[in-house]
């Protein structure tokens, strides 16, 4: 009997303790409530890289819808709007190719972007002109253009989510 009643204590604790773990955990978004519609109009492309500001903001539309927190609204009728330039695209080498030494046949393609967040009910600046990277691979097979199509729709992907990152972060408590 003994035994039983230790066990007991045990499990009562054990939950004791695990639900105190869990006590500053919340299932809600910080994001007030009013300010949860957002419209993101096609972004500036300032790369060279045809339609990639295109891409960018589909992408970013498509991880808003994903994530949840926010929902896409046309542009009267959302309390935030996104404002996006994809600024540059930086190629740096990191594989080369053995039978030719100095040409590569796999880059590192980052995409960087300047993002404005903007309440449109009262014209405030929540972000302002920041900058948001987004990185991937490619591999070349001796076709440049080629191996940099294949990755737009992945470098669009990973900017995007750093985008709403970012965005969702603005509400984020500070830590102190």
């Amino acid at each position: 009997m003994k035994r039983r009643s230790l066990f007991r204590l045990g499990l009562a604790v054990t939950g004791c303790a695990w639900l105190a773990g869990c006590a500053s955990y919340r299932v809600t978004s910080d994001v007030p409530e009013e300010l949860r519609t957002i419209a993101v109009p096609v972004f500036e492309n300032e790369t060279g890289y045809p339609e990639v500001g295109a891409t960018v903001a589909q992408y970013a539309l498509r991880e808003f819808q994903r994530e949840g927190t926010m929902k896409v609204k046309a542009l009267e009728n959302a309390s935030l709007k996104l404002l996006g330039t994809v600024k540059r695209g930086e190629m740096i080498p990191v594989r080369f190719d053995r039978s030719y030494g100095s040409r590569a046949s796999e880059y590192r393609y980052t995409l960087i972007a300047e993002i404005t967040l903007v309440d449109r009910a009262t014209g405030q600046l929540l972000l302002d002109a920041v900058q948001v990277h987004g990185t991937t691979t490619f591999l070349t097979y001796d076709d440049m253009l080629t191996g940099m199509q294949n990755a737009h729709p992945r470098i669009a992907k990973e900017l995007a989510r750093a985008i709403v990152d970012t965005v969702l972060a603005t509400w984020a408590p500070k830590k102190e």
